[in-house]
């Protein structure tokens, strides 16, 4: 029998363009500047990968509240719900569109068994996993605290992103519209 393969956490994930250091395109934020930007992402993507060690999966965030807490639902029995339990560092990668709104963030993840919270993220869809609905005996509370991260996005939306690169192309220049930076939603 083979030990599964480890997921270890990303070391560093910054930007490597050229212009990553530029004042122009590099944009580090914290406290709530992060946490809007952590919002922005997350309302537009709906869906991440999330890093347990021992596993990677696709997931639906539920909701990113006031102070950038991630919100899932999860089967208390899952192989995930296990891995936070017995090591609660996490990472997430979200992708908002094919060309913007890239992010990554680490943080720590707990199970929370909390009827309200259930309540409160609950979704018609999520009958599709709970066939029970919101009083499903398997149902849990996936809760991650963001505690640092990376985005890639850029400053004026995909339309003029697209006209940037197209021109650009066609000139043999970079027109940069993007923008980079870390994320430190927690002091």
């Amino acid at each position: 029998m083979s030990t599964p393969i480890q997921n270890p956490p990303a070391q560093d994930l910054t930007p490597t363009h050229p212009n990553a250091e530029n004042a122009d395109t590099r944009h580090d934020l914290s406290g709530s500047e992060a946490v809007k930007k952590i919002r922005e992402v997350v309302d537009k993507a709906d869906t991440c990968f999330l890093v347990t060690h021992g596993g990677v999966r696709p997931m639906g965030v539920r909701e990113c509240d006031d102070s950038g807490t991630l919100w899932f639902l999860s089967d208390r029995h899952s192989r995930k719900n296990a891995q936070i339990t017995a090591d609660g560092e996490v990472e997430l990668y979200f992708q908002a569109t094919e060309h913007s709104g890239f992010m990554h963030l680490r943080g720590h993840a707990s199970v929370i068994h909390d009827k309200a919270m259930i309540e409160k993220l609950w979704t018609p869809m999520a009958r599709v996993w709970f066939h029970e609905g919101k009083d499903d005996p398997c149902i849990s509370v996936i809760r991650v605290d963001a505690t640092s991260g990376q985005y890639w996005d850029n400053k004026h939306g995909d339309v003029i992103a697209g006209i940037k690169m197209v021109i650009g192309a066609a000139l043999g220049k970079q027109l940069d519209d993007g923008e980079v930076g870390n994320l430190r939603p927690r002091h």
